[in-house]
Order: structure tokens, then C-alpha cells, then sequence
């Protein structure tokens, strides 16, 4: 009996001592929350979804980048990665992750370069984001701001309507971005301004191609990451900041 009641006492304390950690990661600060919503319905071919991905990880591994981060309040964000198509299929392919230094963003770099893609099937933005919200109630970090970063090359053609989504997480504070790849929908940069972007400062930064998927993506990352207006999205801040970054880096 007394041997029982030492391992009761034991793992009762081991139990507080876990509940109390994750309380404090609980509670841990960030200056944005961002989810990046990334398409891989059947439009996006194995190529298509390479160029995406490795853009992906290249905006990252950009030191202009980790100095926008560095200058936050907080020094720091967390990001997560979700893939959808179907209706029923979105995939948390990089589960919440803290970035707050070159190293941070070189490692998430590296996990991006290495993801398969998740699904393939139509394309549901609906569901996608009302996934994406589900992801922000359960992240283990606090931010004032929450952003959904959306791109792909198509318009929703399963799901609930897209623009009543946008409502609703717009109505919760979330604010969703946009980056259409100009590959397939002539329209697609004018959809995503109507039916799909929505918040504070949100914006749309189209892709023209998928060769210069990598530099639209590095610029709306800085963007969300300084939290700027689309006024202030000239054709020029990637240059700037670049500069700024490798400056900053070689200090």
C-alpha cells in the first residue's frame, strides 16, 4: 500500500509538472500567427506543386525575412503549413512551428523542401479555411494578429461558399491573404480580391508564373510579417528589405 500511494504521489506530480509546461508554452507570446493554405487540388501537377513548395522555402530561408522577424515586439511568429483539395481533404503538413532566428527559419525551411504533397482532387477554399481556423484554436501560441496565407491556381468548385467562409473568420479576427498563381484562370487575381481576401491590411500579391512564385511569396511574407497595406506593396519593398536583411545579417 505505501509503495502504491509513492507512485501515485509520483506520477501525480509528473502530470503537474507537464500540465504546468504546457501552460506556459500555453501562453507564449508571438507577433503573428500565420497559417500558409496551400493549394494541391488536381490543377497543380507534381511540377506545379515542386515549384510551390521549394518557393515556399526559399521565402523563408531569406534573411530579410528573419530581420522583419527579429524587429517585432515579440522577436518571433509561428507558422503552420495545411495542403487541401476535396472537401475532406486538408492536411497539417507542418504543424505549428516557432520561428524566431535564421536557424528557426533554415529548419522549417528544410521541412518544407522535404513535404510529398498531401491529396490531390477539386478544390475546396471553404473548407480549406474553415481547417485553417480549427488550427489557430488549437495552437499553442497567443498573437493579437492571425493571418491565412492562400495560394493557388484555382477557383473553388466544391464546398460552401467561399465569400460567407471569409465573413465569418473575418468576424473572428482572422485575416486572409492572397497569392493566385496566374497559370490557369485569367481572373483568378480579381476572384481572390472579391470572394476570398478579407481582414486588417489584407491583400493580393499574384504570381504572373511559377518562376516568380518564390519572389511573390518572399514579399508577402514581409509584408504579413511588418504588417503592411497593400498601398505600401511597390514593386520595390523586396529589394529593400533584402538589403536591409543582408545588412542586418552581416552585423
Amino acid at each position: 500500500m505505501r509503495s502504491a500511494r509513492r507512485w501515485t504521489r509520483l506520477a501525480a506530480g509528473i502530470l503537474l509538472v507537464l500540465a504546468s509546461s504546457t501552460m506556459a508554452r500555453a501562453a507564449e507570446t508571438v507577433d503573428l500567427q500565420l497559417v500558409l493554405l496551400v493549394d494541391v487540388s488536381l490543377s497543380v501537377d507534381e511540377g506545379r506543386y515542386r515549384l510551390q513548395r521549394d518557393g515556399t522555402a526559399a521565402a523563408f530561408a531569406n534573411p530579410a525575412l528573419v530581420a522583419a522577424i527579429k524587429a517585432g515586439a515579440a522577436g518571433a511568429i509561428s507558422v503552420a503549413m495545411l495542403e487541401f483539395s476535396d472537401t475532406d481533404k486538408q492536411a497539417v503538413v507542418v504543424d505549428w512551428t516557432r520561428i524566431a532566428s535564421a536557424a528557426d527559419a533554415g529548419a522549417l525551411a528544410n521541412k518544407i523542401r522535404g513535404l510529398k504533397r498531401s491529396s490531390a482532387g477539386l478544390t475546396g477554399i471553404g473548407n480549406a479555411l474553415l481547417a485553417a481556423r480549427d488550427l489557430f484554436d488549437h495552437s499553442p501560441y497567443q498573437a493579437d494578429r492571425r493571418v491565412i496565407d492562400l495560394s493557388g491556381d484555382g477557383l473553388a468548385n466544391v464546398g460552401p461558399p467561399v465569400w460567407q467562409v471569409r465573413d465569418t473568420l473575418v468576424d473572428d479576427g482572422i485575416t486572409i491573404n492572397g497569392l493566385p498563381i496566374m497559370t490557369e484562370e485569367p481572373a483568378l487575381e480579381v476572384y481572390y480580391r472579391e470572394y476570398i481576401i478579407g481582414g486588417p491590411n489584407a491583400f493580393v500579391i499574384p504570381a504572373q508564373g511559377l518562376a516568380s512564385f518564390a519572389q511573390a511569396m518572399q514579399m508577402k511574407l514581409l509584408a504579413e510579417v511588418a504588417f503592411l497595406d497593400s498601398a505600401s506593396l511597390d514593386p520595390d519593398l523586396l529589394n529593400r528589405a533584402t538589403t536591409v536583411g543582408h545588412a542586418r545579417a552581416a552585423h
